[in-house]
Parts: structure tokens; sequence; C-alpha cells
């Protein structure tokens, strides 16, 4: 489903990705597992398009990444969770959740939403709230919501238990743990692979910027 081929990636003057290769198959979910500043989060964003490659292959589903905008990811059903959520602070939780369908105009937002909520009944509880008064925690579970929205192919999370209390952690693993089961794609970012013991079918290690 998502092949990456040597790929290499600056930020300004200096070289964040060295020759970055993995891949992923429909239905499995992989880590992507390093310490701070070892590169995950550059790797995500640059699948998103966020930020542009030097060199390399990034292909999904035959789709050439490298050569799309980066708005078009989410049309490719794409869904990302950044490790600062990135919420809208003049929307509510709900609202949140909905931006990428309204941005990609998806037919079926409505049975989405409430799988969503199926999957993480906290979000349907929280969903009037403003985004401002959640708690970091709940900002999580509103963050993977959002993705989730657009993400039926494929999910990329960054730090999802990064930051947030014990119990939510757990919480956020029980979520992630049920969508393995529904057979939810998913390339997860993270400093702790304990988490995510027997949920993973294979780990990447990434270390100053190369796969290890």
């Amino acid at each position: 489903m998502l092949k990456i081929n040597k790929l290499n990636v600056d930020i300004g003057l200096i070289q964040i990705l060295k020759n970055v290769s993995l891949d992923l198959e429909k239905g499995q979910m992989v880590g992507l597992i390093g310490r701070n500043g070892a590169g995950k989060t550059t790797l995500l964003r640059a699948i998103m398009g966020i930020l542009k490659t030097k060199s390399g292959e990034l292909i999904f589903e035959e789709n050439d990444l490298i050569k799309l905008p980066a708005q078009k990811r989410a049309y490719l059903s794409i869904g990302y969770m950044p490790e600062d959520r990135k919420l809208i602070p003049s929307m509510t939780a709900e609202e949140n959740i909905l931006t990428p369908a309204w941005a990609t105009g998806i037919k079926d937002w409505e049975s989405r939403l409430k799988w969503i909520y199926k999957i993480i009944p906290e979000a349907l509880e929280l969903k009037d709230r403003p985004s401002t008064s959640l708690s970091g925690g709940q900002q999580k579970l509103i963050a993977l919501s959002r993705a989730l929205m657009v993400g039926s192919k494929l999910l990329l999370l960054d730090e999802p238990s990064e930051g947030i209390a014990p119990a939510l952690t757990k919480r956020i693993i029980d979520i992630l743990n049920n969508l393995k089961k529904e057979g939810v794609t998913t390339l997860i970012a993270e400093s702790n692979a304990g988490h995510y013991k027997g949920m993973l079918e294979k780990s990447f290690i990434i270390e100053r910027g190369e796969i290890k």
C-alpha cells in the first residue's frame, strides 16, 4: 500500500532523512520507533506533503505522492494525526472532526462519523465542547477522530500516546487495538514501542534520520 524508497529530506541546510526505505501493506499496523529528534515527525510530514522531499520515491497505491500537491493526500483517504494535535480553537470538537469531510466533500461522512463515535465514544460525549476547553488527552482523542474521518485507507499517527495521563494512554492503545481488529492500515510513530506489544506486525527503528 505504501512504499518509501531511499527518501531524503532536508530542512533548510540540514539533511534530516537519509535514504529512508520502508513498506506498509494493507491491513498492517506498523511502528516507526525512535527517540525525539530521530526523524519520525519529518517522515510523516514528508508523506503528507508538508515537507518537500529532496530525492527518493514515495508511492501510495500506485500514486506518486511526490508529484501531488499536499492537499491531495486527504483525497486519497490518508488521515494524519500530528503530535501537537493542531485543533482549530474556534471550533467545537465535532467541527474539528468534520473539517476533513468539508475539505474533501466525502459523501458518506454521516456514516463515517457514526462509526467513529462507535469506536471512540468519548468523542461523542465531547462533540459540543469548544476545543480550547479540552484536556491534552481529550484533544488527542479528537485529533485521532479527525484523522479517522478521512483516513479510511491509511492512518499516520505521530506520538499518539505522548504527553498524556497514563489512563488516557491506555485508552488510546485500546482504541488502536480495536482499529487493528477492524483492519485499518496504520503507521505509528512512537518513542516507546512497549505500549504496542503484540499489536505491530513489524517495526522500523529510526536513528538520526536513518532506518536501522
